[in-house]
């Protein structure tokens, strides 16, 4: 199994960032919410500041647990774990990712996720 964590960043506009996967990566071309493996021996809080510092440049702090998800990609186990976080600072520069956006997720329908994101995309929306 596969430890993953995802930040769901609110702005000042109760917007959500979501970030579309490359190509060349895995599930690319769909959006999800940013985060990465999570390293041995380290929390899922410290993987996202250090995750979001290294792909998008931008300091967080995760501030609350938002749930869990398993997912199953082939033979390949996931249990992505969310939490929610605030943005700090930082101008977002892209690494795994070819374009980010701020969205309301009533309009979360216009975007297509990637298969573990989807949970907390439907929690988010109803």
């Amino acid at each position: 199994m596969i430890r993953v964590a995802a930040a769901i960043i609110e702005n000042g506009q109760r917007q959500l960032l979501i970030a579309r996967r490359k190509k060349g990566k895995s599930q690319e071309g769909m959006w999800e919410f940013p985060g990465g493996k999570i390293e041995h021996e380290e929390t899922a809080e410290e993987c996202l500041k250090r995750e979001l510092r290294e792909e998008m440049n931008i300091e967080i702090e995760p501030y609350a647990y938002f749930g869990v998800n398993d997912h199953w990609y082939g033979e390949t186990h996931i249990r992505l774990i969310a939490y929610r976080a605030g943005y700090v600072r930082g101008e977002i520069r892209l690494v795994d990712h070819d374009e980010y956006v701020w969205v309301n997720p009533r309009h979360f329908g216009e975007f297509t996720f990637a298969p573990a994101d989807v949970r907390f995309v439907e929690m988010l929306y109803h």
